[in-house]
């Protein structure tokens, strides 16, 4: 597919980036950050790009996003909170890209790159008790919905599935029968479906096809999510 993207952005581009946060990762202090202060603004700047060209091209599927996101909303701070996790080092090791529904805190995509791995994905990860328990409730009605847009081969090869990185419950809640027959879904504590990338990956010229076709594929699981959530989702 022919498309327009509004900034390029090279390989060797894109390698500045990890080349920048592998030495942050291994240098991760606030005296080696001052004295590469220019090096973390080049590299914040090509990430900006990406983070543009990302939102022309799911503009087409979505103009709502070229409306309401500039780059800058989607990128995060580089520093840690360390207010409530003092262990945490002063500084991330990766870049994101996030597109959030602040009410509810759901992602409809969400990339990480970094020194120590890079991500797409999308969904809710560790939602309230209120999110959880729609969510929660709508698999116990039509979890073969849910399961559908799972398998959908396409889907699954690209996804995988449901990711358990944030754990799953040893049965099922309270309250929902221990042979219902998604059980398996209702252990989760978060609904989120992710993509691992290679470093050659999100430096490849083929990356943003790969950010597109994640949000095209996710579209049908970002919409039994919030139709579960009971909010209105483009």
């Amino acid at each position: 597919m022919h498309r327009t993207i509004n900034t390029h952005i090279s390989a060797a581009d894109n390698r500045e980036i990890f080349n920048f946060l592998t030495d942050l990762d291994h240098n991760n202090s606030k005296e080696w950050m001052d004295e590469n202060r220019q090096r973390y603004n080049q590299a914040k700047n090509i990430w900006l790009k990406v983070a543009e060209n990302i939102l022309f091209v799911l503009g087409k599927h979505n103009p709502h996003l070229l409306q309401e996101f500039r780059p800058k909303d989607t990128i995060s701070r580089i520093t840690n909170n360390r207010r409530f996790q003092p262990d945490k080092p002063v500084y991330k090791d990766y870049f994101t890209f996030s597109i959030m529904d602040k009410p509810d805190a759901f992602s409809a995509i969400h990339i990480s790159v970094g020194a120590s791995g890079s991500f797409i994905g999308c969904g809710y990860h560790r939602p309230d008790r209120t999110v959880l328990k729609n969510i929660r409730e709508a698999i116990d009605f039509e979890g073969e919905k849910l399961a559908g847009i799972l398998n959908q081969k396409e889907f699954k090869t690209f996804f995988g599935g449901l990711s358990d990185f944030s754990g799953t419950l040893k049965t099922v809640p309270r309250g929902y029968d221990k042979n219902h027959a998604y059980a398996h879904y209702l252990r989760y504590n978060s609904y989120v479906i992710m993509k691992n990338l290679t470093e050659e990956e999100v430096i490849s010229d083929r990356f943003i096809d790969t950010v597109e076709k994640a949000y095209v594929l996710s579209k049908p699981f970002s919409d039994f999510l919030k139709r579960a959530n009971s909010l209105n989702h483009d």
